[in-house]
């Protein structure tokens, strides 16, 4: 991690240092180049620009572009499917970013028998099934309970929640059903409950199939208070992993299959989280501060929204990764990106040809 006396990026302290070497690698002179530097200026720590810029301009940077762009998000592929409760199903699920200090975001679990514990912010995000995208984004210390973020407020009746057994919170799942929101989620092992019917399914060669349990979790709470809440356990065989799998839902209308197949759907989350850390990996910060580090990612997340708003903007197929590369190997050019992206063999040599032509730049 930076501090204020040390070379900010890439062996740079000057904002103006860093333009007058990009504008090089564009090349073009200081006075023509995209990136442009009084230069009898003071030079620009990057760290104290982060201190005196809030992140919260970043996060409404972030939300605008989401609200702006939110249709092209819409995936046909997913809006075609079979299953109508897409539209209401949304995704919960969180991340965790190492960090080198635990001052400012305190890390989870124990701490080591050798060295220092390391700290940790976990970015919780809410992404809705047909956008494949995060729609809500909480930051909050790694030490911070998944189940913040379950605010049964925040749901309208008719929603469907897919969430992982983290979330597990039994007044918070009976304030669901009251407001008429559905879950899905993997049950904890050793949850005790009291079963009032059970219903196994099995095939010709008598092997269980499916068991579908309606039950009662009854749990006391610190203050007196007993939560008594009504739920159905849906268990499953996976092929793939050879064992058996239990959702827990509060939905008793719903196939036992379309349990499962929302349940499944939580792997959206899973893919995007993977997309940022592969494409952006935040291995290093330029700041300290809780501000800064919160900055950092936030641009993290508009730059992997504008690359997503791209591709999917696009007629010609391309991977989010090989997206990614040509950007961040073409960005100190004049490209007109959609252009590019759609007949890239053609543009490319025009860009070629810009350089060959241009005039030798002047050095010392």
């Amino acid at each position: 991690m930076a501090t204020p006396g040390s070379d900010a990026v890439c062996g740079y302290n000057a904002l103006r240092l860093t333009a007058r070497d990009c504008n090089s690698l564009a090349g073009r002179g200081s006075e023509t180049g995209p990136f442009r530097c009084d230069d009898h200026a003071s030079p620009i720590n990057p760290l104290r620009c982060q201190a005196r810029r809030p992140e919260s301009f970043f996060e409404a940077v972030y939300r605008d572009l989401y609200a702006t762009h939110r249709k092209k998000l819409l995936s046909d592929s997913r809006s075609g499917g079979r299953f109508k409760w897409m539209e209401k199903l949304q995704i919960i699920d969180s991340t965790t970013i190492t960090l080198f200090s635990n001052i400012i975001f305190k890390g989870a679990g124990r701490n080591p028998k050798t060295g220092k514990k390391k700290g940790g912010i976990k970015v919780h995000k809410v992404i809705r099934a047909l956008e494949g995208f995060a729609s809500d984004i909480k930051f909050t210390s790694a030490a911070t309970h998944d189940s913040f973020m379950l605010a049964p407020e925040n749901f309208d009746r008719g929603d469907l929640l897919a969430i992982d057994r983290a979330y597990i919170d039994y007044g918070k799942f009976e304030e669901l059903t009251k407001r008429g929101v559905v879950y899905v989620t993997k049950m904890k092992s050793g949850l005790s409950h009291e079963v009032v019917s059970d219903l196994m399914f099995m095939d010709k060669t008598k092997g269980m199939t499916m068991r579908v349990q309606n039950v009662i979790f009854t749990k006391k709470e610190k203050n007196g208070e007993t939560i008594i809440h009504h739920a159905r356990i849906v268990t499953h065989a996976d092929e793939r992993k050879t064992k058996c799998v239990s959702l827990l839902t509060n939905n008793f209308d719903m196939s036992p299959e379309d349990i499962i197949a929302i349940y499944k759907q939580r792997w959206e989350i899973e893919l995007l989280f993977k997309q940022i850390k592969q494409n952006f990996p935040l291995h290093f910060f330029y700041g300290e501060s809780a501000n800064a580090i919160k900055i950092q990612i936030w641009v993290t997340l508009i730059a992997n929204l504008l690359l997503t708003i791209m591709q999917r903007s696009l007629n010609k197929r391309w991977s989010f990764s090989n997206l990614a590369t040509t950007v961040r190997i073409t960005l100190m050019y004049y490209v007109n990106f959609y252009s590019f992206f759609e007949n890239p063999e053609k543009d490319w040599k025009k860009v070629l040809l810009e350089v060959a032509e241009s005039p030798p730049q002047l050095q010392l």
